[in-house]
């Protein structure tokens, strides 16, 4: 009987109604493993260890090390301890290295690498400043010069994972920016991306990556709104060429239209919750990681592209961000680290 062991976020990770979502859509995905015989092993990613400890495996009773799959949806640097386990060969959807990359200190640099249209973007090192610091390291910022010269908002991030609550990220006008980056070094927040307004209207949007799923809508009118004017094809080849560049299986993410036809990716989630979608998406996922590729079992109704796609995706996950940034470093101790200027040519 092949065995899934599926990773459940820690509650932190997974603000105010994601919880019960980001819950839900791994054990939606699970029932379809128990249907067809699978032996399951649920863990919390609670379980892992607290969050800045060593990146020591976890105890073989804790992660069992015989499965099949790994179904992950761990998300903050705890997850580090199962980057012994990718390494050693062992199947994850998502993988931990791709994880990790999502993390905004990693998740710049390597956009910019890949070519992603990306709006321009400094993450600024707060840990290593004094308070009286933090202000000239935000007022530095190219991205908070060009917003103060056009008058225009700046988006504060916060630099490692995505966001825990609703003050994690924030839009302020230029001239605010090294008040509300302070308050963010208050929380204990050791870096912060400053990212240029795009303008235009906000896409969300949902895929697994051969293809089989693909869904959007507007954020702002939601599921049963009106959707935006946008070249779909432009908006698909984006969001799937950023997920390859992280190594990503399952993900989502954020689209700003400045217009139709040039989208520009704002944000990237490495398994979001697919509430809207959740039934059909937990349904494409299942049959993703039990495909011919995965498991070797041929799997009905996947689409004709599906076998380039995945080849596409595996290089990219086995040379993932994550193992980049620990070659080259984090560039640690500096004022602005993984700088991309994207003028959206």
């Amino acid at each position: 009987m092949p065995r899934v062991v599926a990773l459940f976020r820690k509650s932190s990770y997974s603000p105010a109604q994601h919880r019960t979502n980001d819950t839900a859509i791994l054990d939606d995905t699970l029932a379809h493993f128990g249907d067809a015989g699978w032996d399951m092993v649920r863990v919390d990613e609670a379980a892992l260890g607290a969050d800045g400890a060593d990146d020591a495996p976890p105890p073989a009773d804790v992660v069992p090390r015989d499965a099949d799959l790994y179904l992950s949806m761990s998300q903050g640097p705890a997850t580090a301890r199962l980057l012994g386990l990718e390494r050693a060969g062992a199947r994850f959807i998502n993988r931990p290295s791709s994880v990790l990359g999502c993390h905004r200190h990693r998740l710049v640099p390597a956009l910019a690498a890949a070519g992603v249209r990306f709006p321009a973007t400094d993450v600024v090192d707060l840990a290593s400043a004094a308070p009286a610091d933090v202000v000239a390291r935000v007022v530095a910022s190219p991205v908070v010069r060009a917003a103060a010269r056009a008058g225009g908002r700046v988006w504060i991030k916060r630099g490692d994972v995505h966001a825990e609550r609703a003050d994690d990220v924030v839009a302020v006008a230029a001239a605010e920016a090294p008040a509300a980056a302070a308050e963010f070094r208050a929380r204990g927040i050791g870096r912060v991306a400053l990212q240029t307004d795009v303008g235009g209207p906000v896409i969300k949007f949902y895929g697994v990556a051969d293809g089989r799923f693909f869904r959007w809508y507007d954020a702002a009118a939601g599921l049963d709104g009106p959707r935006p004017v946008v070249d779909e094809a432009r908006l698909r080849a984006l969001a799937f060429d950023a997920a390859r560049a992280l190594g990503l299986e399952v993900f989502g993410g954020d689209v700003a239209l400045p217009a139709p036809d040039a989208p520009v990716l704002i944000d990237l989630n490495d398994w979001p919750s697919f509430a809207p979608f959740r039934a059909e998406a937990a349904a494409a996922i299942a049959a993703y990681a039990m495909a011919e590729e995965v498991t070797g079992e041929d799997v009905a109704g996947a689409p004709a592209d599906a076998h380039r796609l995945l080849r596409a995706y595996r290089p990219a996950a086995l040379a993932g961000p994550f193992a980049r940034a620990a070659t080259r470093g984090d560039h640690e101790g500096g004022g602005h680290e993984g700088r991309s200027y994207d003028d959206f040519s």
